[in-house]
């Protein structure tokens, strides 16, 4: 892309011009040498036509937010701009301040925005830099970019055709490594555990100890380390603590997790005297247990289908994420239902072992 500016009294003018190498999906620019903090100009083309204007703002390397007080109010130029042919442009004017030699930003994408609201979801640019504009260069007849410097942002052929190509930013390293250790605690050592106790309870009487290993030993540091690393990735990337559902049920369903743990520990080292029938708190901790697990395939779910484009920008994660969920969520259910019909052999065994030790009491 190409960025021109035209200093008019108190007014400047910008253009952003595709060099047309790749279809446009948005462009933009910011006024200082880094995305953090840097007042953010944003524009798109609409299938109607329009041109939408988005001023942002962000803490770090992240998806900008709109800013709904920026320095300077910036207005679309439609007699500056132009959204058809081969090098389509956009154009905006904004109040001119007393730099008259100001670093900016730009970015350039090929995927269109999710809707033509200010506050649409943006895909990661392709193309990013930073460049410094020259205001006080007089116009020329023969200038196609007046006041820009000879070192104006423009795309190149090598570019890559997809965000998801890009190398991964620190603080989405984090957000991958989150993801990998939550899904191998909460939906697969879990359920495992869960399963095992399902199944083998009523033929082998050291099926605790495979329980507890896989419901505590090995899943626990997973989901600690898991959840440690979303948090660590949210301070990285300098965007706020639980501001979204997804963040809030994460530690939900961690604080269910650690409840859970306690309340099986209880049951196992804590039992009741001349008690007659199962206790409660079994049936609250098998309850619980499936609620943490249902709760795990939600959260999971929510996380690659909109925390990630939303916190990254770089699109959805490959269908095959999708696929798996839908294999397990469907898996699961269907293998603990089956372990069910051997809960009435578990009754009459736990009932036999309640009558022995009132005997022997």
């Amino acid at each position: 892309m190409c960025v021109s500016a035209t200093l008019n009294g108190s007014v400047v003018e910008y253009i952003l011009s595709s060099t047309g190498k790749q279809k446009l999906g948005w462009m933009a620019m910011g006024f200082g040498q880094q995305m953090a903090n840097s007042p953010m100009v944003i524009l798109w083309p609409n299938s109607d036509g329009s041109i939408t204007l988005s001023q942002r703002s962000a803490r770090s390397e992240v998806m900008p937010t709109v800013d709904n007080n920026p320095p300077r109010v910036a207005s679309v130029s439609t007699s500056l701009s132009s959204t058809s042919g081969q090098n389509p442009r956009l154009a905006f004017t904004i109040p001119a301040d007393t730099n008259t030699k100001p670093s900016i930003i730009y970015g350039y994408s090929t995927t269109s925005p999710s809707s033509s609201a200010p506050n649409a979801v943006l895909v990661q640019h392709l193309e990013s830099g930073v460049l410094r504009l020259d205001l006080t260069k007089p116009l020329s007849p023969s200038s196609t970019a007046p006041g820009a410097t000879p070192t104006g942002g423009s795309a190149d052929d090598s570019l890559p055709g997809s965000s998801d190509s890009l190398p991964l930013l620190p603080y989405q390293r984090l957000i991958v490594a989150h993801a990998i250790l939550v899904v191998l605690g909460f939906l697969l050592f879990l359920p495992a555990g869960a399963l095992l106790a399902r199944y083998l309870r009523t033929f082998s009487p050291t099926w605790f100890q495979g329980h507890w290993i896989f419901q505590f030993a090995i899943s626990g540091p997973l989901i600690v380390a898991g959840v440690a690393l979303g948090i660590q990735s949210v301070s990285t990337a300098g965007a706020p603590h639980l501001d979204d559902a997804h963040k809030k049920w994460g530690v939900a369903i961690f604080v269910l997790y650690v409840i859970q743990c306690g309340l099986g520990a209880v049951i196992h080292w804590v039992k009741p005297k001349d008690s007659r029938r199962r206790p409660p708190q079994n049936y609250i901790h098998a309850v619980l247990g499936l609620t943490v697990i249902g709760l795990a395939l939600y959260q999971v779910r929510s996380g690659y289908k909109t925390e990630w484009p939303k916190a990254t920008g770089r699109g959805d994660v490959p269908n095959g994420a999708n696929i798996i969920w839908h294999v397990w969520v469907i898996m699961i259910p269907v293998l603990y239902t089956l372990g069910l019909f051997l809960l009435p052999k578990q009754l009459r065994q736990e009932k036999k072992s309640r009558a022995a030790r009132r005997r022997s009491n």
